[in-house]
């Protein structure tokens, strides 16, 4: 552990702006293949409209909320909506989990973000937090990756209200995963950003930094990635910020056009762009 005096917050969004293989999974090419190779198609979950309007968005407030995670309740639908009449619940759970498991492993963090959270976890003077709308599951799955370059990181969680560090002895781990189902409320929600603060005792802060595609960059199916609703995600989360944490927002709309999203040289651009304002915060 190392002493922290802490200035500055920065926080970073997951899918679609840490991952930008998270979204890109969702698409028709990357998914329907998924859901044939896991067992989901052959359940009947085989096409795209099936596994968006029947399975993730009637279920992504339960799922994304909650501590059931994204097995459990995708094994549930499919059972409740009886779209494999006869199929041994062990069989629907066990193509639930294989799905998952492959989603998570094909989520992982850019590569091109990895020297930005490495410099960010060494500053004395700044907390770095991940928080992310998603499943129970993904919060160790992001632990995983930041500790595997030698990050370490540890969740928030709704039941704890202890802060993790004290302020006249400051010490904790450099970044911290907030996750809407550790949280039981979305980003945009104010309980949301108050567990937060409460506790991680942030209530000195200078100044903040916001990197969040607002899932701009989701794929089109999903309805978390609809036009209005990012805009007013945008607005809303600022807002809160600004009011919660009593100090200075600054945002970095992190969106790449779709078209763009399999371009490694547009990705790594994109980044290097959002590290230079990284860079230019943290003055």
């Amino acid at each position: 552990m190392r002493r922290f005096t802490p200035e500055k917050l920065v926080i970073f969004d997951y899918s679609g702006t840490l991952s930008l293989d998270a979204p890109r999974f969702g698409r028709q090419e990357n998914l329907v293949p998924a859901l044939a190779e896991t067992g989901l198609a052959a359940l009947g979950v085989a096409t795209p409209e099936a596994f968006w309007d029947q399975i993730v968005n009637p279920t992504w407030t339960e799922a994304s909320t909650t501590d059931a995670g994204y097995k459990n309740v995708m094994a549930g639908r499919i059972a409740a909506l009886g779209l494999a009449p006869g199929a041994p619940a062990g069989e629907i759970e066990a193509a639930a989990s294989r799905f998952v498991d492959r989603y998570l492993v094909e989520s992982s963090i850019d590569p091109h973000w990895r020297p930005v959270l490495s410099h960010l976890s060494a500053r004395p003077d700044t907390i770095v937090i991940v928080a992310t709308d998603h499943y129970a599951e993904a919060t160790e799955t992001i632990i995983r990756y930041l500790r595997s370059w030698s990050i370490p990181a540890r969740k928030t969680g709704k039941g704890g209200t202890a802060p993790y560090f004290s302020v006249k002895n400051r010490e904790l781990s450099p970044l911290f995963v907030a996750n809407s189902a550790d949280l039981g409320a979305w980003k945009a929600d104010r309980r949301f950003w108050e567990i937060v603060k409460l506790q991680l005792s942030l209530e000195h802060l200078r100044r903040l930094l916001l990197i969040d595609d607002f899932g701009f960059n989701e794929e089109e199916g999903n309805s978390y990635s609809e036009r209005a609703k990012v805009t007013v995600r945008q607005a809303k989360t600022t807002d809160l910020l600004r009011e919660i944490f009593q100090t200075a927002v600054e945002v970095i709309p992190f969106c790449l056009a779709r078209d763009l999203q399999y371009q490694e040289e547009a990705r790594a651009r994109l980044i290097a762009e959002a590290a230079a304002r990284i860079a230019r915060f943290l003055g």
